[in-house]
């Protein structure tokens, strides 16, 4: 999708037209009713002429639907201990650890949750006009728990590339629920995720429909970032988002992680290969002085997140319990 207008892509706020679920209102107002004004279910029964029975199934079904979000504030004594110990050896300016929920391999219950109370907390606190987000099923997962409040005087912009085959990690998709949830205006990148050359890239970069997301996006402060592994495994392969021979010359390099498109030794050094020159978004040099999160975890994610928070650009890291002890431990990620 091609804008050829030198305003930057937009997406506005998609407005509910009501599909006539009358149960669904219901179950909102049910919700709102006991969660933020604090009634009773008997209140609430009695306010809407209902059984008490009703109001329970209501509100259930607001849980099931994802109209209820809810954030838990304060941490346990050992996830602070872990929060600390993660400021110390990485110099950050910010750590969240979320307590386990062994739910699996990827904890995005757990991400999901915390990234999104962060995120939350920016959007209530205000004074961030523009905030930069980046790719992947984290993210994703941060959008999903994030309450829909519409937030006015934001603006949201894709760090990099959107226009990939796979929806569960394209910044477009992340953009797009985040404008619905929010109301914000937000702005995506009409540019793939990795360039053919570094020609291709710099043709791209100089087209009048990209050229002002890009400033937007070097203009966000605070950015919201994921980190991506080399391995087996690794989502960047198994979604198609780097051919197969781009990422065997990744693992023969030596690379270890990935932010915004950016491959790093285990060093938490940019490697000199052409598909760090490819990628269409911000450098590492682009975030220096921003306040930049990463929300990420994983069980087999410790070494690429150790790797990505040694380049000094990460301030700030939301993670889960079993990711912080793999990295505060002698020789994090092995």
């Amino acid at each position: 999708m091609v804008n050829r207008k030198t305003e930057p892509v937009k997406m506005y706020e998609r407005r509910s037209r009501g599909d006539g679920d009358v149960e669904a209102g219901l179950a909102a107002q049910a919700a709102w009713l006991s969660y933020i004004g604090g009634y009773t279910h008997e209140d609430i029964a009695a306010r809407l002429h209902l059984s008490r029975i009703k109001v329970t199934r209501l509100i259930a079904k607001a849980h099931q639907r994802g109209i209820v979000k809810v954030f838990v504030e304060g941490t346990s004594a050992d996830c602070a201990a872990l929060e600390e110990g993660l400021i110390q050896r990485y110099g950050l300016d910010l750590a969240v650890v979320a307590p386990a929920l062994d739910d699996g391999p990827l904890p995005l219950a757990a991400l999901g949750n915390a990234g999104a109370r962060y995120l939350n907390g920016l959007l209530e606190g205000g004074g961030h006009p523009i905030i930069g987000v980046g790719h992947g099923r984290t993210l994703a997962a941060v959008v999903e728990n994030l309450p829909r409040v519409r937030r006015d005087g934001t603006r949201f912009v894709s760090l990099l590339g959107g226009l990939i085959h796979n929806a569960q990690a394209n910044p477009f998709d992340i953009i797009h629920r985040l404008c619905e949830r929010t109301g914000s205006e937000s702005y995506f990148m009409p540019a793939p995720f990795i360039a053919d050359s570094g020609e291709d890239r710099d043709v791209l970069t100089a087209q009048r429909s990209l050229r002002p997301v890009f400033d937007l996006a070097m203009r966000a402060d605070p950015c919201l970032v994921g980190i991506g592994e080399i391995g087996d495994n690794a989502f960047l392969r198994l979604t198609g988002m780097i051919r197969p021979e781009d990422f065997a010359r990744l693992q023969e390099a030596g690379a270890v992680g990935e932010v915004l498109g950016q491959f790093v030794d285990e060093d938490g050094v940019p490697l000199p290969i052409d598909l760090n020159r490819r990628s269409i978004g911000l450098k590492l040099d682009d975030l220096k002085g921003k306040q930049v999160v990463a929300v990420c975890g994983g069980a087999t994610k410790a070494r690429a997140i150790d790797a990505v928070l040694r380049t000094g650009a990460i301030t700030g890291l939301v993670t889960d319990e079993a990711t912080a002890r793999a990295l505060t431990a002698t020789g994090a990620g092995g």
